[in-house]
C-alpha cells in the first residue's frame, strides 16, 4: 500500500514538472501534462475552455501574439487527496511578456489531478487573481 505521504510527493512533482514547462515555456512538455478531456477556467477568458486541445488553440494564438512567460513562482502550496483525485492549490507569481509588454500577476490556482493508473496528469486548472 502506498503512503499518503508518498502520493502527495508524486502530485508535487507531477505539479512541479507542470509549472517548469509552464515557466520555460516548454509547449510539448505543459500540454504533456493534463489529460485530453482537461478543462480550464481563466478569470483572464470569456469563457471556460473544455478540452487541452481548445486550451492549446489559445495558447498557439497567444505566442502567435509574442506571448512568453519570463518567470513563474509557485508558494504557500496545498494538496489535498481524495482519492484517485488530487487538488493543488497554490499562490502564484507570473512574469510574462505580451508582444514588447512586461506584465506580472499574482494569482490563485487550482489545479486538479487524476491518477491515470500510471501517473497524475492535471484534468481541471482554474485561475483567479488574488485579492490586494
Amino acid at each position: 500500500m502506498t503512503s499518503t505521504a508518498h502520493l502527495i510527493e508524486h502530485v508535487q512533482q507531477a505539479a512541479n514538472q507542470l509549472i517548469t514547462a509552464f515557466a520555460s515555456n516548454d509547449t510539448d512538455a505543459y500540454f504533456a501534462a493534463f489529460s485530453d478531456d482537461a478543462t480550464f477556467l481563466f478569470y483572464t477568458l470569456p469563457t471556460p475552455l473544455l478540452s487541452r486541445a481548445a486550451y492549446r488553440d489559445v495558447w498557439a494564438g497567444w505566442q502567435a501574439d509574442g506571448f512568453a512567460v519570463l518567470d513563474c513562482q509557485s508558494s504557500n502550496v496545498h494538496i489535498s487527496l481524495q482519492g484517485d483525485v488530487a487538488i493543488f492549490m497554490h499562490d502564484v507569481a507570473t512574469r510574462v511578456r505580451f508582444g514588447t509588454e512586461e506584465s506580472q500577476f499574482r494569482e490563485r490556482e487550482t489545479i486538479v489531478f487524476r491518477h491515470d493508473g500510471r501517473r497524475w496528469l492535471a484534468c481541471h486548472e482554474h485561475l483567479s487573481a488574488q485579492p490586494e
